[in-house]
């Protein structure tokens, strides 16, 4: 019967892990939206600009 607790061990400690990353991660996209509503002063086309990488050209 302690065999299963090893055999369970592993795959705990991934979870884990897993769960540590998700609450890491959600913290960083949070502090990324916050950042982002606070700087946003009315610029709504920022988007827009031809430093943005994108092209309205269809060519």
């Amino acid at each position: 019967m302690s065999n299963a607790k090893p055999t369970n061990a592993p795959a705990a400690s991934r979870e884990e892990r897993l769960a540590a990353r998700l609450r890491e991660n959600l913290k960083r996209r949070k502090a990324q939206a916050r950042a982002l509503s606070a700087g946003d002063d009315g610029a709504a086309d920022s988007g827009d600009s031809p430093e943005s990488g994108l092209s309205n050209s269809a060519g």
